[in-house]
């Protein structure tokens, strides 16, 4: 369980605490991350980092949803506080800020160089709210009293998620299974299917009372979804759907004839006439259906039932696996997924295998069990290539374009290998490293800065004759681990050296530069790169340092 009373929450967000950037707008981005399930580079793009910001911490716009989530997050110092309805009346005075085009015109132009004006210009919330509707989302690692419930239910523009909620939703990276329970169905009056495999294997289909399904073990702690491909989504339309039916009598006879069902598997299933009765089971298609009755308890009636199959099989065997995929494939398959069969992946794999075998592992598909040795996976390898062989640092946070229009880009030349790959995830790393060196921290945590300075060791190393070869063959530099090590050495030398002038650079912005603005301008961050690499390569000439080629051949003096 986690624990967010003070101070013992900030070990929880202790990788987005960072100078300048408030206690509340990191724990925001750590709520983004593991509750709206974004990544990091997104979590911290709708973060609002620093005071001064019209109430405002943080802006998430869901075009799927056709919503705008404006946050405000608190952290309270004392565990026994709870949020009364007078920070909420304040919140509802910050959201009116965004009634409007005209109200967020002027949020504009009154804002001046607040950083949620520009928040609100590069997510174009001026047209989107035309078309978004607006929901203000307070978030507080306390709970809510009796006069702040009272206030909100006047006020359903506002959902509160307080600290009973967080710990009842948070999904841990580590997979929990709980202890092997049972659990029984009343089916008394009605038919059920019964189709049998084998002795082992066999499915039952039954109308299953919902107030039932909602006292299964381990909704709480999602740990009844172990084994499924993913947790439930939040906010969707299918589940506002679901909700809407659950919230509406009229519609709970009838809802078997709308919904596609739920399916669980277990290790033992029994039947009679009258009961179901399943043992160590978990639920593999269908969380979110549960996650909307669960949420909406008190709504349910003995009428609400739903079409659930049951598969007794043995929960962590490959027909299990089996079950579980072929269960999901009606939901979206993103756009990695649809190249993880790719013949390109695959030889990269197979090249992984055959010259990096107990060093690196390739992953190109989530989730699957990888070899020995680190795992680099075919998304983060797309990243580094974009910004290294296509010299678009600027273009990485759109990285869902690595495994569609830009795939072939990326991925499709020849000059891509295991060695290359290997070459570019060595230089990130001595990149990453070094990044902690820059003075600004928000610009240096910031994701698009690290592929800018791969970009510019890209613009160095052309510039160098070995490096030259490096671009053209990476195989002699990072195959075998004394090479590799000594490789890693040269780059963060020159890093090292760049670090300084980028500094130099970046500083004279000030601390409240739109450094994300500025990382996604591709003309900046060129002429950020010009300044940087041509002052590199004048001190080279003028012998004040070494180039690469010098470094790289004193180790075989």
């Amino acid at each position: 369980m986690i624990n967010l009373d003070y101070p013992a929450i900030l070990d929880l967000i202790k990788e987005y605490l960072v100078p300048k950037r408030t206690e509340s707008a990191s724990f925001l981005i750590w709520y983004l991350e593991n509750y709206y399930r974004l990544d990091s580079l997104e979590a911290i793009d709708s973060v609002c980092d620093q005071r001064g910001d019209k109430g405002v911490d943080g802006i998430y716009v869901n075009d799927g949803d056709n919503t705008i989530d404006v946050f405000q997050c608190r952290i309270s110092q004392k565990k026994t506080s709870t949020v009364g309805d007078t920070a909420l009346k304040e919140f509802y005075g910050t959201l009116s800020q965004f009634d409007s085009q005209e109200a967020i015109n002027n949020l504009i132009a009154s804002g001046g160089d607040a950083e949620v004006v520009r928040l609100v210009k590069r997510l174009d919330l001026v047209n989107k709210i035309v078309t978004h509707s607006v929901r203000g989302v307070f978030v507080c690692n306390i709970d809510i009293d009796s006069n702040g419930k009272s206030y909100l239910s006047e006020v359903p523009k506002i959902t509160f998620i307080g600290k009973s909620e967080l710990i009842a939703a948070y999904t841990s990276d580590i997979r929990i299974l709980p202890t092997p329970t049972t659990a029984v169905f009343d089916v008394s009056g009605f038919d059920f299917s019964e189709y049998i495999v084998d002795k082992n294997t066999k499915a039952v289909i039954a109308p299953i009372k919902a107030t039932e399904l909602v006292r299964l073990q381990g909704i709480a702690d999602q740990s009844l979804y172990a084994f499924n491909v993913r947790g439930p989504l939040g906010r969707t339309q299918v589940n506002r759907d679901i909700e809407n039916s659950v919230k509406d009598p009229i519609k709970h006879k009838l809802f078997p004839l709308f919904h596609n069902g739920i399916t669980i598997i277990c290790n033992e299933v029994t039947t009679t006439s009258e009961k179901i009765t399943i043992h160590n089971y978990f639920v593999v298609n269908g969380c979110q259906s549960i996650d909307a009755m669960y949420s909406y308890q008190t709504k349910l009636s003995d009428e609400l039932r739903v079409l659930t199959k049951f598969v007794q099989v043995d929960v962590e065997s490959e027909l299990s696996e089996m079950v579980t995929m072929y269960s999901n494939n009606q939901n979206a398959v993103k756009p990695r997924d649809s190249k993880a069969n790719d013949p390109i992946q695959i030889r990269l794999q197979n090249e992984f295998k055959a010259n990096y075998d107990g060093q690196y592992s390739f992953e190109i598909k989530r989730g699957e069990k990888g070899g020995l040795g680190e795992r680099i996976t075919n998304e983060e390898s797309g990243l580094n290539l974009w910004a290294f062989d296509l010299k678009e640092p600027w273009a990485t946070h759109r990285r869902y374009q690595i495994f569609g229009e830009k795939h072939a880009d990326i991925f499709g030349r020849p000059q891509i290998t295991a060695d290359r790959i290997v070459m570019c995830h060595a230089m990130m790393q001595v990149i990453t490293d070094a990044a902690d060196s820059l003075n600004n921290k928000l610009f240096g945590k910031y994701a698009l800065t690290k592929y800018g300075m791969l970009y510019m060791l890209r613009c160095i190393l052309e510039n160098d004759p070995l490096g030259k070869e490096l671009i053209e063959n990476p195989s002699p530099f990072v195959r075998g681990a004394s090479n590799k090590a000594y490789f890693k050495h040269c780059m963060s030398m020159i890093i090292g050296d760049i670090i300084v002038d980028i500094n130099a650079e970046v500083d004279e912005y000030g601390d409240e530069f739109d450094y994300r603005g500025k990382l996604r301008d591709s003309e900046w961050v060129k002429d950020l790169a010009k300044e940087v690499v041509s002052t590199y390569l004048k001190m080279v000439q003028r012998k004040r340092l070494d180039s690469f080629q010098i470094e790289w051949n004193r180790r075989s003096t």
